[in-house]
């Protein structure tokens, strides 16, 4: 069996060993480790999972929430087939691996139960597009996914649910 096949997604609960988790970025260390994660989650602002194999150890997490996003800020292609009032879109808010698992393609693993949550939330709440602030470093790694930029905003990413769709079928 494949060592990824392994590992599997679920939201963050008190079980989660969030104190031994390192992606080695500080602030998403401090956002992890810390009490932020939490009162966002007990204040609804967002969700969040984490990639674990045993359901203690953190190999990465991530959160998602909802956003408006204005059409004038997108492609101009996109945006002359949308209404002009803000549209609902999924923010993949923030996203890290665990530094000691970078290389194993557990960062794909990790996008592709973002995106398969992200999905799976747009059949009741209606969702257009996956959208990710790409950190520096990062935006390239979104891009490889079909991640399309921002008009107004190019480490602003997004990627159409009609996308991540297929990927699903």
């Amino acid at each position: 069996m494949s060592p990824l096949r392994s590992y599997y997604s679920e939201p963050l609960n008190d079980l989660h060993d969030r104190a031994n988790f390192s992606c080695g970025i500080e602030a998403l260390d401090r956002y992890f480790c810390g009490d932020p994660i939490r009162q966002d989650v007990s204040r609804k602002v967002t969700n969040a999972f984490v990639l674990t194999s045993d359901g203690t150890t953190v190999a990465g997490f991530y959160t998602l929430s909802n956003l408006s996003i204005l059409t004038a800020e997108l492609p101009e292609q996109l945006a002359k087939k949308l209404p002009t009032r803000p549209i609902g879109a999924t923010l993949l808010g923030r996203m890290a691996l665990g530094r000691t698992l970078h290389g194993k393609k557990l960062g794909e693993l990790l996008l592709m139960q973002a995106l398969h949550n992200a999905m799976r939330a747009s059949k009741i709440v209606a969702s257009w597009a996956v959208v990710v602030d790409a950190k520096e470093g990062a935006r390239d790694f979104y891009l490889r996914y079909e991640f399309a930029p921002f008009a107004t905003q190019p480490n602003r990413l997004f990627l159409l649910m009609k996308k991540i769709d297929l990927l699903f079928q």
